[in-house]
């Protein structure tokens, strides 16, 4: 099988023409009501609603650096892949980047899908660097071998 040949833009993560997106998540051990998602959980929660955010308490605390899926709610995508990145003081670290994309790549392929948007994980309300979590999340990718389209997305500054 063919090593992933990430492709990175800048741009909207909730505009890719992908059948999934990558939320970069905490633990998962507030509930979700508890907290004021912001970055990438705060536009997913304007745009998709609270069904995908209410689905999440099904897996109740996630290690760092897993990977679960819910439902897309009001956005036109299969589904989005929940990734723990950071932990419970909000920062984020190189494993917990590169297990995250690992993971999420795994669940993808998993699901059958064709497609992924990633965010810069751990960029955001993790404190990680930006262009490091971007070189970091393309390094992973290219050591992963299968045929998924994976998009790295940095938002626009």
């Amino acid at each position: 099988m063919p090593l992933l040949s990430p492709r990175v833009v800048t741009g909207d993560l909730l505009e890719q023409p992908v059948e999934a997106i990558v939320n970069a998540w905490n633990r998962n051990v507030l509930a979700w009501w508890l907290l004021l998602p912001q970055g990438v959980s705060g536009a997913i929660k304007r745009r998709a609603g609270l069904a995908p955010f209410r689905e999440l308490r099904r897996f109740g605390p996630m290690p760092l650096g897993t990977a679960v899926h819910t439902s897309a709610g009001r956005l036109p995508f299969k589904a989005i892949i929940h990734v723990a990145g950071i932990d419970l003081l909000w920062r984020s670290s190189e494993l917990a980047i590169t297990d995250s994309v690992k993971n999420a790549v795994k669940l993808a392929e998993q699901l059958g899908l064709r497609s992924l948007a990633l965010p810069l994980i751990g960029a955001g309300s993790g404190s990680f660097d930006q262009a490091a979590s971007e070189r970091l999340i393309c390094q992973t990718l290219a050591a992963l071998s299968g045929t998924l389209e994976v998009v790295v997305v940095r938002f626009p500054s």
